[in-house]
């Protein structure tokens, strides 16, 4: 993956190692989700970071960097 952006979908986020404890920094709840396993491969990071309030602007810095 060259970036990701909004439209990336968690399942390949969570491919690098660096990026879960960058979600977790974030206090990104997907990752703790009993429903996670399901829906981590269509699940969004911008559909998320939207609906729990996550600043995706500096999340996706901080993931883009991490690659």
């Amino acid at each position: 993956m060259s970036k990701i952006t909004d439209d990336t979908i968690l399942a390949d986020i969570l491919k690098y190692p660096e990026a879960s404890e960058i979600l977790a920094k974030y206090k990104l709840p997907c990752l703790h989700c009993p429903m996670s396993a399901y829906e981590i491969n269509m699940l969004k990071i911008g559909d998320v970071a939207k609906k729990y309030g996550i600043d995706i602007k500096s999340l996706l810095e901080e993931l883009n960097k991490s690659l």
